[in-house]
């Protein structure tokens, strides 16, 4: 794996370490999401990246069923943070997210291998040197996209 790019942006390959972060829809910190949190945190820490997946259905530690089924009142869906990284920089960013679990939340660790991990190809169809940093902005726009208007999208 390699880390370059001025904000830590990194090009993995081999073995890696996946965390998964189970929170509900509604949990806040701070009156912001936490999953929001956590994604922003990491992007801080310069972890390679973050997804988020909302569940459609789901219990957890008290054993209520959320839903999103029509007829279910749930608003609290399962919603998992999902963070690929070197294990140590995995490690590393782990008290983080225990400083951020106050009100629960099931947190996962597993090995895995990072066989490609790389920026979208450029128009001209040709693509970028896997080690080079795109400069693109991964952090969502207000309109949920990844275009940021600083780099010339349409956020």
């Amino acid at each position: 794996m390699r880390h370059d790019g001025a904000r830590g942006a990194a090009r993995l390959d081999g073995p890696a370490l996946r965390l998964t972060v189970l929170v509900g829809e509604r949990d806040v910190w701070h009156h912001r999401p936490l999953y929001v949190e956590i994604v922003h945190r990491a992007r801080a820490a310069g972890l390679a990246g973050a997804s988020v997946f909302r569940g459609i259905e789901g219990f957890g530690a008290a054993s209520l069923i959320h839903t999103q089924r029509l007829l279910s009142l749930s608003e609290d869906l399962p919603v998992a943070v999902v963070i690929v990284d070197t294990e140590e920089r995995v490690r590393a960013f782990l008290p983080q997210v225990d400083e951020l679990l106050v009100t629960g939340g099931l947190v996962t660790l597993e090995a895995c291998e990072v066989i490609t991990y790389r920026g979208p190809a450029p128009a001209g169809g040709a693509h970028p040197d896997p080690g080079a940093d795109t400069g693109m902005d991964t952090d969502p726009g207000m309109d949920g996209t990844d275009r940021g208007a600083e780099k010339g999208g349409r956020g």
